[in-house]
Parts: C-alpha cells; sequence; structure tokens
C-alpha cells in the first residue's frame, strides 16, 4: 500500500509524467498574454514618462518638415504645421490612457454597486434597477457626449465623469447574473444561516467570488471609454464645438 502512495506521488510531483507536464503547463503564461503585457507597460511607461522620453517638445515647430515621412529625425513624421507625431502621440496617450483607466473605475464603481444589489436584492428592487439600467442603454452615448461638452465647459475631468456614468451598464448586468448565480451556492446559504447580514455576505463572500468577472468587463470598459474619447475629439475638431451664432458646423454645412 506505502508502494502505490509512493509511486502517486512521484507520479503528481514529476514534470516529466503527462499528468505533472500538464499541470506545469497549465502555470505559464502565453505567449501572446506575455507580448500583450509587454507592450502594454511599454505603452503605460511611455506615456507617464512623456516629457522625458519625447524627441521635442509638445508644440514645437519645424516649418521646413511640414507634412514630412518618417525618418531618423521624425520617427513618425510631422504633421500639417511641422510638429513631431511621435511627441503628440505620446503626450496624446497620457490624456486617452487617464480617461479611459478613471472613467472605466467610475463605471466599475457604480455598474458594481448596482449590479449587485439587483442580483441579491431579487424581486422588485432588481426589476426596477434592471428596468432603468435597459433605458440608460437605450441612450445613445456619442451624441449626448458631445451635446454635453458643447452646452458645459469641456474638459478631461468632465469627459471623464461623463464617460463613466455613460458606461457603468454593461458591467452592472454582468454583475448581476453573476452574484444571482453566486447567491444560489452553499457558502451563501451557509453564512446566511449562521445570522451573517447582506452587506457583510455581499462583500466578503459573493463579491470576490464574482470580481474575475468583473474583471473583464471593466477591462473592456477602459477599451470603450478611450474609442468614446477618440471619436469625440475627432468630431470636436471637425465640427467646432463653439461656432459662431449659435450654430454647429454640420448645420451650417447643410445649409449651403
Amino acid at each position: 500500500m506505502s508502494a502505490l502512495i509512493a509511486d502517486a506521488q512521484a507520479t503528481a510531483v514529476d514534470p516529466s509524467t503527462d499528468a505533472g507536464w500538464r499541470t506545469k503547463s497549465r502555470q505559464r503564461l502565453p505567449l501572446a498574454v506575455l507580448i500583450s503585457f509587454c507592450l502594454l507597460g511599454a505603452l503605460l511607461i511611455s506615456a507617464t514618462l512623456a516629457p522625458l522620453v519625447a524627441p521635442y517638445a509638445v508644440d514645437a515647430l519645424d516649418l521646413n518638415h511640414r507634412r514630412a515621412a518618417p525618418s531618423v529625425t521624425h520617427w513618425f513624421g510631422t504633421d500639417e504645421l511641422g510638429r513631431d507625431l511621435l511627441t503628440r502621440l505620446l503626450f496624446g496617450a497620457r490624456i486617452s490612457l487617464a480617461i479611459g483607466l478613471i472613467s472605466a473605475a467610475v463605471s466599475a464603481l457604480i455598474g458594481v454597486v448596482v449590479g449587485a444589489t439587483a442580483g441579491y436584492a431579487g424581486r422588485w428592487i432588481d426589476a426596477l434597477l434592471m428596468r432603468f439600467t435597459e433605458a440608460m442603454l437605450s441612450v445613445p452615448r456619442l451624441p449626448l457626449l458631445m451635446i454635453a461638452a458643447a452646452v458645459l465647459s469641456p474638459s478631461v475631468p468632465l469627459l471623464i465623469v461623463l464617460v463613466g456614468i455613460l458606461g457603468w451598464m454593461e458591467t452592472a448586468r454582468v454583475i448581476r447574473s453573476e452574484v444571482q448565480s453566486t447567491r444560489a451556492r452553499d457558502f451563501v446559504s451557509a453564512a446566511q444561516s449562521i445570522g451573517a447580514s447582506s452587506p457583510r455576505i455581499v462583500l466578503r463572500h459573493i463579491l470576490p467570488a464574482v470580481m474575475p468577472s468583473a474583471t473583464v468587463a471593466i477591462t473592456l470598459a477602459v477599451g470603450r471609454g478611450i474609442l468614446l474619447e477618440s471619436a469625440m475629439s475627432f468630431l470636436a475638431s471637425a465640427c467646432n464645438l463653439r461656432p459662431p451664432a449659435g450654430e454647429t458646423c454640420c448645420i451650417r454645412r447643410s445649409r449651403r
């Protein structure tokens, strides 16, 4: 009997066996994941240290090399005013990443609270919060962001708040479904049977169990925030949010 136990232990820890190799291979990150982490880390570091690593000042003009092709002097070329595109890319990445990350944090906070409350409380509270979530999903985000930026004073903090407020619905729906499935598990029933309060059950038992799904939803929210910011910046530069006579350029162009 002891010999059989020793053989089983040797097989479990020996990486040369098939079972040991599979266990060891599961611990390795895929090559694509490692490359993605390296690229993302390089982008974050370059954007954070943009004033130190950028080859030129952000508004430095080189009128002799306007619209220049990529070269040793200007790696990404220059724009119509002779400004270095690599420098402007590094400084622009700081704003885009800040908007994406902070707005994702705002939307995650709102989405987790709404989704966890709806999923755990159930009944009319669930119905009310989900109908409100669906109503928010029906609102077109980009036109609403442009209207808010045109009415209010456009700024980075305002854009972060607006993108965060308009981006929590997907996270709330994911968290709600995960909380509903986790609420029926045995460890939650055991916590309820010993008299644990609902906030304690949600914070100590349910939310840690749903964090993997929440992490995926929050990661997708970062991409949505950056896409909304870039689309709004492009449309704002094309249509000029502050035209004369209180008209948008789209209206003025349609009247020509």
